[in-house]
């Protein structure tokens, strides 16, 4: 048994979860918030036996993407919003990041 542990943008959460729900995987979701921008994020636990990791990946694989968002560039707080120009800059979100971690013992009670 495997703890897959799905760090994974909000936009794609509720498609992946449809999927692994389809698939016979289950998972707790939980809301958490990324820190360069300070988005949420979706973190997804799920225990999967050994043989099924790559399917799970797959999955994830699929469902999240990795795409450009264009974001306007903040007003800074120091009081000068006077003189500041904002612009639009290009940010990569999306994709997933993935650990799989050994588990010792499991129990469903």
């Amino acid at each position: 048994m495997k703890l897959v542990i799905a760090v994974v943008h909000d936009d794609d959460a509720d498609e992946l979860v449809e999927k692994l729900i389809a698939n016979k995987f289950r998972s707790t979701k939980l809301a958490s918030t990324g820190g360069f921008l300070k988005e949420g994020n979706t973190t997804l636990l799920m225990g999967v036996d050994r043989d099924k990791i790559d399917a799970v990946i797959d999955i994830i694989k699929d469902v999240c993407k990795v795409r450009k968002q264009t974001y306007t560039t903040p007003i800074p707080p120091t009081g000068s919003a006077g003189v500041f120009i904002p612009y639009p800059i290009d940010i990569v979100v999306g994709g997933a990041t993935i650990f799989v971690v050994d588990i010792d013992r499991f129990e469903k009670v």
